[in-house]
């Protein structure tokens, strides 16, 4: 792009470039294009959109919280502490200006990933930057970025306007005092006075025994639950009060992001003697505790059938690969790696007992693509209680969404689908993923028409079911 040329975006970006398909891809996008945002399941923080104080700076903004956009630098020789992540240190960088001039140098290492895609439509939809990141412009853009958000329309609760976000969830452990969302359901509504912003119940540290602060992490749950968790009864009826408080605050969802889809469940009386040895300080060996999380899982599965609450399950991440990153950094700092993941046989106890459920809702989720085809969408494709999550993580690329959609379609089906969520930290980005996956979308649906095995009306009514209501339906409390 010559340097006097303003940046622009292709208005077909990421559509199908075949000149027969693209023209009825134009007419199934436009039809999910504008549709309301149902962003329900991603991890922004509560805190910020109940506080709804204007984002600091463009790197706090868009760089340092985004683990898809510093992995990447890091691999290419940055460190987390010169992009500002981390606590505080020596080395660490607090200059969010030289934060976003490493940004910028780098721009060349996103080019063909989604995060290029974006970082583009974040930068010039969003913020109106009209110059390419560089390290030459660097300095320009920051300006431009860091002036927008002193204006009281680009705060977190104008955003979500802005962005069309109708509802969207956020992720909280099982110990929130759901504080900030109880100040949302009054301040943040929709029509009739609904909340916008949904917490949602994730109680994964507290149903692994080996992890290193699991009492701790139990001792809050108590705190929280009011009830002096003492045994394994009182374990299990802690969960039982706080999934209530988060249904009474509106809650739809609970959220699983176990390495393993195991759901297995113990006899009671092995349940209640490895809880008793765990809160009594004696070690637990790895087996057990992962005999113990596939139980839990179970249990999980049985309260949502009791509740209501859509039960979501993204197995098949080796989290914190480099163990020294995660003891300085913290978690979810770039090194969760996708291994590969069984479901047929892992998911049956829950499916035996709750698959044909009235109440019980699961949304099952993968980064393994063998799985889609092989395994998911067939279970997906007959138990009336699963829905097939979308893709997630390192498969919410152009090529691999479409990938998914040729491989679970045909076994599947489009109603048996989640419908698309965004699984995000990144708060502007949330606007930038649903384009692509609705792009996406649309070029699936126009080659089925163009082969002539669906019409258009059906296709485009197909693509307002993947943007909007299928989210709404897979959510919807039962």
């Amino acid at each position: 792009m010559p340097d006097d040329t303003a940046w622009t975006l292709h208005p077909d970006r990421a559509l199908p470039a075949d000149p027969t398909l693209r023209p009825i891809a134009h007419e199934i996008f436009a039809a999910a294009r504008d549709l309301p945002i149902v962003s329900m399941h991603g991890h922004i923080d509560v805190a910020a959109l109940a506080a709804d104080s204007p984002f600091p700076d463009p790197a706090q903004l868009l760089v340092v919280p985004d683990h898809y956009l510093t992995r990447m630098l890091v691999s290419q020789g940055a460190t987390l502490p010169e992009l500002g992540v981390g606590p505080d240190s020596p080395d660490k960088e607090t200059d969010p200006r030289a934060i976003w001039r490493r940004f910028c140098a780098g721009w060349k290492h996103f080019r063909g990933t989604p995060t290029r895609y974006w970082l583009e439509h974040e930068l010039v939809e969003i913020f109106g930057v009209t110059r390419r990141p560089s390290a030459e412009t660097a300095d320009l853009i920051y300006d431009e970025v860091a002036e927008r958000l002193a204006d009281p329309a680009f705060r977190p609760r104008a955003l979500l306007d802005r962005f069309g976000i109708e509802v969207i969830a956020t992720t909280d452990p099982a110990w929130s005092d759901l504080s900030a969302h109880a100040k949302l359901a009054i301040e943040v509504t929709g029509p009739g006075g609904a909340p916008r912003v949904l917490p949602t119940f994730r109680p994964d540290p507290l149903l692994h025994l080996d992890r290193p602060r699991w009492r701790e992490d139990v001792s809050r749950l108590a705190a929280a639950s009011g009830l002096d968790v003492t045994d394994y009864a009182t374990y299990l009826e802690a969960l039982r009060e706080r999934r209530a408080a988060f249904r009474a605050a509106g809650a739809l969802a609970t959220d699983h992001g176990h390495l393993l889809a195991d759901t297995t469940p113990l006899p009671d009386d092995v349940a209640r003697a490895l809880v008793g040895k765990a809160l009594a300080g004696e070690a637990v060996t790895a087996a057990e505790a992962t005999a113990f999380s596939a139980h839990m899982l179970f249990q999980m599965a049985a309260m949502s059938a009791q509740d209501g609450l859509v039960m979501q399950l993204h197995p098949g991440v080796l989290r914190d690969h480099d163990g020294a990153v995660a003891e300085r950094f913290g978690p979810d700092k770039g090194y969760d790696i996708p291994v590969v993941t069984e479901y047929a046989q892992a998911l049956r106890p829950v499916l035996e007992a709750f698959g044909h459920h009235e109440v019980f809702r699961m949304i099952a989720f993968t980064v393994d693509e063998d799985a889609f085809s092989r395994e998911l969408a067939p279970l997906a494709g007959v138990y009336p209680a699963l829905r097939l999550g979308a893709p997630w993580w390192f498969l919410d690329a152009p090529d691999a969404m479409r990938r998914f959609r040729e491989a679970v379609t045909e076994t599947a089906g489009f109603s048996n689908m989640s419908g698309f969520v965004d699984d995000t930290r990144a708060f502007c980005s949330i606007p930038a993923r649903h384009d692509l996956a609705r792009r996406v979308d649309a070029g699936y649906l126009a080659r089925l028409v163009a082969e002539h095995r669906l019409d258009l009306d059906e296709a485009v009514e197909t693509a307002a079911d993947l943007a909007y209501h299928l989210p709404k339906a897979a959510y919807a409390s039962r």
